[in-house]
Order: structure tokens, then C-alpha cells, then sequence
């Protein structure tokens, strides 16, 4: 069985133990390094594994998941750097931290080390997650191949260029806020309209629901789906009309560029 340490206990760093538990792998071949105590002491009791520090962690590890926020990743290579990443077992780094590019870990590990960086989101915490995947300078199809494995377990992969993944990024990184402002939006709409805050909260969340099992596996384009619930001069037409008078496709266009620029940013950060 391949070996996992995750770096960071944080919301992705759990959706992931939980999903690779829940998948089968057992509890002594993964690992979790976390700083603050309170909350390693949760995810020991939570999941029967074993916390630690992160060089302690990644010591033998196959597979080292770094689940941390942007600002943290030097620290943890550091850190990295006072073990044998080149010893007995094969070492490959799979970095969750948004924006930071497989050279930034390339340029602080040994030379030659397999970088693969990912792009996934929330859902992920209930098992319905999507991850890009792009590989580093180094990293083979084989290593693409074990993380789409690893992943696996907390939704569907796809596999990028590293060049795309601001727009991955940008698109279902940060994806998963944009379908809860429009939930949000959407229910405090029904309360106006006179719907009970709990009434108008199972409408749209089952709708919203239903909508996205429809997009995966009717067929149907978007545009087509939406086509078959719009009849002319009906009530869909009408809101749908004071939805492109909003300027609601040219707000969400400038949403993602602002993310995909950001996500750039944060990954040209100076070392």
C-alpha cells in the first residue's frame, strides 16, 4: 500500500484523509503533519492516524500531500529539506497550495525531485470534489497516474497543463463560492416573495442539485437545458432576461479573470 503524508489538517487536508479512509486505506499508512494541537488531537481520535511534525511525516512517505496555505509552503520545504528526500523510497510531492508552481518546490528540493500540482475544491469534503492535475518538470505519467488514484477518492480528476491551472483555479477552485452566492441570492429572493426562509432553502438546494446531476448526465449542453425550461413569454424567459440586463455573463467573466490573475499572483510571489 502506498504510504501518504499530509501535510496540513486543515478543511482539504481532512476531505482528503477521510476520502483515502473511506476508500480503504488503512489508517497506519497515512500520516498527517499539524502544528497546532488541538486540532491534531482531533484528527488522530476522528481517524486513528497517526499526527506528527512535518518532517517526521514525510520520512519514508511515497506520497507527500502538501495541504497548506500559500504563505506556508517555504516553511514546510524547509522543513522537507532536513530529511533524505533521495533515500530508500521513491518520494513524490503533490502540492494543493493555490497558485505556488511546480518550480517553486523544484528550485527548493533536490534536484531532479517529482513535483505534481493540483488544483481541487471544496466539494471535495463530501466526496464530489474535481482536481486538475499538471505535472512538474520532472514528474512522469506513472506519478500522474498515482495521484489520480489518490484523488480519486474525493471526486473526479482531470489531467492540465501547469500553464491552466490559473484558470482551473478560477473556474472550479474558487467555483464552489460562486454557486453559493447565487444559492444565497436566490433564497433571500424567495423570502421576499413570501416563501419561509426553510421552504426557499430546500427549493434552491434541490434544485440546484437536480440542475448539475442533469448537466453531468443528460448530455445536454447548458445552453440547451437551459432552452428546454425557457419557453417564449413564459416566466423563465422573463427572468431571464433581467439576468443578461444585470449583466450577469459579463460579471462573472471579469469574476474569473480577477481570480485567474490573482491565483497568478500569488504563485509569482518572491521566494
Amino acid at each position: 500500500m502506498t504510504r501518504i503524508a499530509v501535510i496540513g489538517g486543515g478543511r482539504i487536508g481532512e476531505a482528503l484523509i477521510a476520502g483515502l479512509v473511506k476508500a480503504g486505506h488503512a489508517p497506519k499508512d497515512l500520516v498527517v503533519a499539524e502544528q497546532y494541537p488541538p486540532r491534531a488531537q482531533e484528527l488522530a481520535g476522528q481517524y486513528g492516524i497517526r499526527v506528527t511534525t512535518v518532517a517526521d511525516a514525510a520520512e519514508g512517505a511515497h506520497v507527500i500531500v502538501v495541504a497548506v496555505k500559500p504563505a506556508d509552503v517555504d516553511s514546510v520545504l524547509t522543513e522537507l529539506n532536513t530529511i533524505d528526500l533521495n533515500g530508500d523510497v521513491e518520494q513524490l510531492i503533490v502540492s494543493l497550495a493555490a497558485g505556488i508552481p511546480t518550480v517553486r518546490y523544484e528550485g527548493k528540493l533536490p534536484a531532479g525531485f517529482s513535483v505534481v500540482r493540483v488544483m481541487p475544491n471544496t466539494p471535495m469534503l463530501v466526496g464530489e470534489g474535481v482536481s486538475a492535475i499538471a505535472a512538474g518538470r520532472y514528474a512522469t505519467a506513472e506519478h500522474l497516474e498515482k495521484v489520480r488514484d489518490v484523488l480519486g477518492a474525493v471526486g473526479k480528476v482531470v489531467t492540465v497543463s501547469e500553464s491552466q491551472l490559473d484558470a482551473v483555479t478560477a473556474v472550479s477552485g474558487s467555483g464552489p463560492a460562486y454557486f453559493f452566492l447565487i444559492a444565497e441570492a436566490m433564497i433571500e429572493g424567495g423570502v421576499a416573495l413570501g416563501l419561509t426562509r426553510a421552504t426557499a432553502t430546500e427549493l434552491v438546494v434541490q434544485t440546484m442539485v437536480g440542475s448539475a446531476a442533469m448537466l453531468d448526465t443528460s448530455g445536454g449542453s447548458p445552453n440547451e437545458l437551459r432552452a428546454d425550461v425557457t419557453s417564449p413569454g413564459g416566466t423563465t424567459a422573463v427572468a431571464v432576461r433581467e439576468l443578461e440586463r444585470g449583466g450577469v455573463r459579463t460579471a462573472f467573466n471579469e469574476a474569473l479573470v480577477a481570480a485567474k490573475e490573482r491565483s497568478a499572483a500569488l504563485g509569482a510571489a518572491p521566494e
